[in-house]
């Protein structure tokens, strides 16, 4: 019931992911990442409770199929989890359960990966990564052309009611945490509304928080943004 991209930026370092799915709130659950680390999803029967702990795998030297493998191999009800990983440098592993839901379907190349269940086609996840290479412009950019693509090639096999969007930068905090827990229809639409405005802003927030005295806008009696 859920379409996933997870990325490493070549050129920035950031990580990256992209989700959609019929049930609500699904990025609060699936999506994982630590800046300088990596990043994570976990989806199909969702124990979010893997994706930090595959985090801290990496975070303590494991790669990325050295840390899926740890995981998948003393896991509990390990078939109904669908796992993605990258890691520090871009290196990528993906685990489907055999109990995985529907149709499910993976993907991966060079610091992407992609995968979903319950899907329409099974190609929907190498749609994905063919429109997030394909992309060009801002890394947030790219990883909407990536769910984009997998919507255009089918997605899931009913639809879909939420999207999300998280990247990790350098911080402790991510650069960017863009949510649609609920919508009648097209989340990935009002999502990508979303980046649109507050793409242009990352950075200024960023700004705001290690120079508040120094932030565009800031430190002018009255002005409150």
């Amino acid at each position: 019931m859920t379409f996933t991209l997870a990325a490493r930026c070549p050129e920035t370092g950031q990580f990256g992911i992209v989700i959609s799915s019929s049930s609500p709130a699904v990025a609060a659950r699936c999506a994982h990442t630590r800046a300088r680390v990596g990043v994570v999803a976990s989806q199909n029967v969702t124990d979010p409770a893997l994706g930090p702990r595959l985090l801290d795998l990496l975070e303590a030297g494991l790669g990325a199929k050295a840390a899926l493998a740890k995981i998948t191999a003393g896991t509990p009800d390990i078939g109904w989890r669908q796992l993605l990983v990258v890691d520090r440098t871009g290196d990528c592993a993906l685990f489907t359960g055999d109990r995985a839901l529907g149709v499910p379907g993976e993907a991966r190349a060079d610091g992407v990966v992609a995968g979903g269940n319950l899907l329409a086609d099974p190609g929907v996840p190498a749609a994905m990564v063919a429109a997030y290479l394909a992309a060009r412009g801002p890394f947030g950019d790219r990883l909407l052309a990536g769910l984009t693509g997998g919507l255009a090639a089918g997605g899931e096999a009913g639809p879909v009611h939420s999207a999300g969007m998280k990247i990790a930068d350098r911080l402790s905090w991510p650069l960017v945490d863009l949510r649609v827990d609920w919508a009648e229809e097209d989340p990935v639409s009002r999502l990508r509304e979303a980046w649109q405005v507050y793409g242009p802003q990352a950075g200024d927030y960023v700004r705001r928080a290690e120079a508040p005295g120094a932030a565009p806008g800031y430190g002018v009696p009255g002005d409150l943004r």
